[in-house]
């Protein structure tokens, strides 16, 4: 790691973290109590994605759409009208919405061969927006004056590296630049994410080899037509299980602090604290 003790870190000129784990457990709340204090450079790693990678890709789809609509057709042929997604950093609908489910185009869904392009799309696009921190490392001190730097990752930055390989070119860069930091949520906090999932399920990125297993499982019990929502919905809590020894294997290169801790962090203060009692944890062996 990149501090050996909890007070190496807290007197660090400049603390660098990358936060990760699953979606819903505070990383991009903590990361904006931290940019709202005026000391922390917030990385968003999804809205990288979804601006700088596949703004283009998001915008096409809408016109694609748009021109379907004979009033916005003509206005999009005359170069009237401007489409564009609004992505921010709490709303990143646009993104979710173009990688979208596999499953039935009446119901909305993709053919399974788009989907899949797709998400190789999303997969290109996170391992570059990944590796972008050093230079939005570099841009935060020598353009904002920040001296404090937060990379809020993706929930599914576990599946485009290799947790288990320690010469992970992703991971090897990355920890050379920030110190990482699992949230790890409780069984309370799955059964939470999974009740919340299935009520609005949402569009996310798989692994690829979990994703044809998956869909080769499902299919074998769900004949055409595939009603999108119901697969995502079956898919969602197999990947929370999927995801879980992957971030422990992250972890290993970093600390770990509860996503109960987490829900507790009040100030920038209250987070130094916690990640160094995380540290000396770690380094004398506890969890």
């Amino acid at each position: 790691m990149i501090h050996e003790t909890g007070r190496q870190w807290q007197d660090a000129p400049a603390r660098r973290v990358m936060l990760f784990g699953m979606s819903g457990l505070g990383k991009t709340h903590v990361a904006s109590m931290l940019r709202q204090s005026g000391q922390w450079f917030h990385y968003s790693v999804d809205y990288r994605i979804g601006t700088r990678y596949m703004g283009e890709l998001i915008a096409d789809e809408f016109k694609r759409h748009a021109m379907q609509v004979p009033l916005l057709r003509e206005l999009l042929l005359s170069d009237s009208v401007r489409i564009k997604s609004n992505i921010t950093f709490d709303n990143l609908a646009p993104l979710s919405t173009y990688l979208g489910k596999p499953g039935d185009p009446e119901l909305g869904g993709l053919r399974f061969e788009e989907y899949l392009q797709r998400q190789n799309q999303h997969r290109a696009a996170e391992v570059a927006a990944m590796m972008d921190s050093a230079q939005f490392i570099d841009r935060a001190t020598s353009i904002y004056g920040y001296p404090h730097f937060v990379c809020d990752t993706s929930g599914s930055i576990c599946e485009v590296v290799d947790p288990d390989d320690p010469d992970d070119p992703v991971l090897n860069a990355l920890d050379r630049l920030l110190l990482p930091v699992w949230i790890r949520g409780s069984d309370a906090h799955t059964a939470e994410l999974v009740r919340r999932f299935d009520r609005a399920p949402k569009p996310m990125y798989y692994q690829r080899e979990f994703l044809q297993n998956a869909w080769a499982e499902y299919r074998q019990d769900h004949a055409d037509p595939v009603d999108p929502d119901d697969f995502i919905r079956w898919a969602y809590a197999r990947a929370l299980a999927h995801r879980q020894p992957r971030y422990e294997a992250m972890a290993r290169r970093g600390v770990t602090v509860c996503a109960d801790e987490i829900a507790a962090v009040a100030s920038p203060e209250d987070f130094v604290d916690l990640i160094a009692d995380a540290i000396d944890r770690k380094t004398q062996g506890h969890r």
